[in-house]
């Protein structure tokens, strides 16, 4: 029992390691493709098309090989789930093109309480004192690192909403499919991947000449330009491979909350590598929403020994072969009832 706990605690480490490692990778790399001192790519929206077509590939060849099992999903929940995330990315690109960056950033923090809120109503979950505080402080410590100016307008609000509501709900129902349908999560993956790429690049050039004003086939192709959009593909089969095992084994909350130590990891790599500045303000925001992240492992790991059954300190989970004989008589006729014995009651 002891091993199969380490082995886990190291599965779920090293899912959730991938996701920061992968996710902090792709902002990265897209950072230069996109920049305009970099190779001048924005299209955001074709490349998340990209990202899924290299990633339908590999699960089509893990198929194929038999690395990995398709189970049977129903085509209109794939489809479902298909719109609700491609309004998530769409939603996200056009907030940020529409809103300051100040409020881009607050309606990223509101899906922390957005996810628990809809978990409370989709599966009537409840959260404790110490999982709502370490929450509050989560979303305090990187509002102080991120956030700015803040701007609102109308536009910009409905498709921040949009968005924020489209991301959550993504979120939940990776989780919600998997038990469902007892898939994992690379298989669910490669299930949603295609529709996902298909949509995507049949309507992402139009949403992106809609966010930038250029169209995708008159960009110049660079060596260096398809050196990073193949590169930012190959990190998006990681980064969408962990998002699906880290919700599958933890939760839309929990991938929430830790999600944010990408935001502090993407701060610290900005000002190593592209000289951006920290500031007191931004230390200090970080300290607090590492401090959070603690608190609400603690107060996970707290729900978790509270909701484990206890067992009676003398209590046994099986009778041994020597008390069963006890028990029976010669002819194999039970004497006592072993759910009264289990019990602790007598039949007379």
């Amino acid at each position: 029992m002891e091993q199969e706990k380490k082995a886990s605690a190291v599965s779920d480490v090293g899912a959730w390691a991938m996701n920061v490692v992968s996710s902090v990778g792709i902002i990265m790399a897209n950072k230069q493709l996109m920049s305009s001192s970099g190779y001048d790519f924005r299209f955001a929206t074709t490349l998340t098309g990209f990202h899924f077509a290299v990633t339908a590939l590999v699960g089509i060849v893990s198929n194929a090989t038999g690395y990995s099992t398709s189970k049977h999903v129903p085509l209109w929940e794939l489809l479902w789930f298909s719109i609700v995330a491609n309004t998530s990315i769409t939603g996200m690109n056009l907030s940020l093109m529409l809103n300051s960056v100040g409020f881009y950033q607050i309606s990223k923090l509101s899906m922390i309480p957005v996810v628990c809120v809809m978990e409370w109503i989709l599966h009537s979950k409840h959260f404790s004192r110490e999982v709502k505080m370490s929450v509050f402080v989560v979303v305090l410590g990187v509002g102080v690192c991120t956030v700015t100016d803040v701007k609102v307008n109308a536009k910009g609000f409905v498709c921040a909403c949009v968005a924020v509501i489209s991301t959550s709900l993504q979120q939940i129902s990776i989780g919600s499919l998997q038990k469902k349908y007892s898939i994992g999560s690379f298989e669910l993956l490669s299930k949603t991947a295609p529709i996902q790429a298909l949509s995507l690049l049949i309507l992402g050039p139009f949403a992106d000449y809609y966010l930038n004003g250029r169209f995708i086939l008159n960009y110049t192709l660079s060596s260096g330009a398809i050196f990073f959009i193949m590169l930012s593909c190959a990190l998006a089969v990681f980064c969408n491979m962990s998002q699906y095992l880290c919700i599958g084994r933890f939760s839309a909350v929990s991938f929430q909350v830790l999600g944010h130590m990408k935001t502090v990891c993407v701060l610290i790599l900005g000002w190593v590598l592209f000289d951006s500045a920290l500031t007191p303000k931004n230390i200090m925001g970080m300290m607090l929403a590492v401090l959070g992240m603690v608190i609400y492992s603690w107060a996970v790991e707290i729900e978790k020994q509270k909701q484990a059954p206890v067992k009676p300190p003398h209590a046994k989970d099986s009778l041994t072969e020597e008390e069963a004989v006890m028990l029976l008589g010669k002819d194999g006729v039970e004497k006592t009832s072993l759910k009264d014995i289990e019990l602790g009651e007598s039949k007379s």
